[in-house]
């Protein structure tokens, strides 16, 4: 299970007309990269802060800007090789701020496992993103190819991490799983608000795990069939 390279074309042509509307604001693809960043960034404040609706909606917001300035600087022919590293660096550094804000976040609710879902599913999702860039920096699957392997890729940690977090901010703390299962911090019952979001987390992180292997399976095969036969 993957996104094909043919899918995230045709998912990134959907989004051409919104991407040239904000061209013709003024907005450039650096810019869009830029804004992309600002609202993400503020996304993970509202995370540190507990507020998991506000929060995983401005978050994903911000991660449509991911789609919007790539389909800008290819619809009007200002593709570079400083964009793609900007959008790159920029990806990175705003997934980190989402996850040290839900970091702060869960730890002051009080849950004590909670953090630690979340600083496994963020080392497998930096991890999922280093094999990629390894690989394609050592001549493997170069151009978009790595993109395409594996069952948790960027936009699918996206998706499952912004539905956790609005599904988790809707339910709320009302509600509580029973004695039995999960446990907060001093034994209390966890809210099941808190569970949605511990289970998205785990998700990204049992996900992110699989995609490394996949990844370096594929990198494996390309090196085998790269490799100089030997002579017999």
């Amino acid at each position: 299970m993957s996104i094909s390279n043919q899918t995230r074309s045709r998912i990134k042509r959907l989004g051409e007309p919104l991407a040239l509307a904000l061209g013709r604001a003024g907005l450039t693809p650096n810019g869009l990269t830029v804004a992309g960043f600002a609202i993400t960034a503020v996304g993970a404040v509202l995370l540190a802060n507990q507020l998991w609706l506000a929060g995983g909606l401005v978050v994903f917001g911000g991660g449509l800007f991911d789609l919007f300035d790539g389909t800008l600087a290819r619809a009007t022919g200002r593709v570079s090789r400083f964009g793609a590293f900007l959008d790159s660096v920029f990806d990175r550094w705003g997934e980190a701020l989402v996850y040290v804000g839900l970091v702060a976040g869960l730890h002051a609710s009080g849950w004590a496992n909670a953090p630690i879902f979340a600083a496994a599913a963020m080392a497998g999702a930096f991890l999922v993103s280093y094999v990629r860039a390894k690989a394609e920096g050592m001549g493997f699957s170069s151009g978009t190819g790595m993109a395409a392997v594996g069952i948790m890729p960027r936009e699918i940690r996206l998706v499952i991490l912004c539905g956790g977090l609005v599904l988790g901010g809707l339910v709320g703390a009302d509600l509580v799983v029973p004695d039995g299962g999960f446990q907060g911090a001093g034994g209390a019952a966890l809210p099941l608000g808190m569970l949605v979001i511990e289970a998205a987390l785990a998700i990204i992180a049992i996900g992110a795990t699989v995609t490394i292997v996949q990844r370096i399976l594929h990198v494996r095969v390309q090196a085998s069939r790269d490799a100089p036969e030997r002579p017999g």
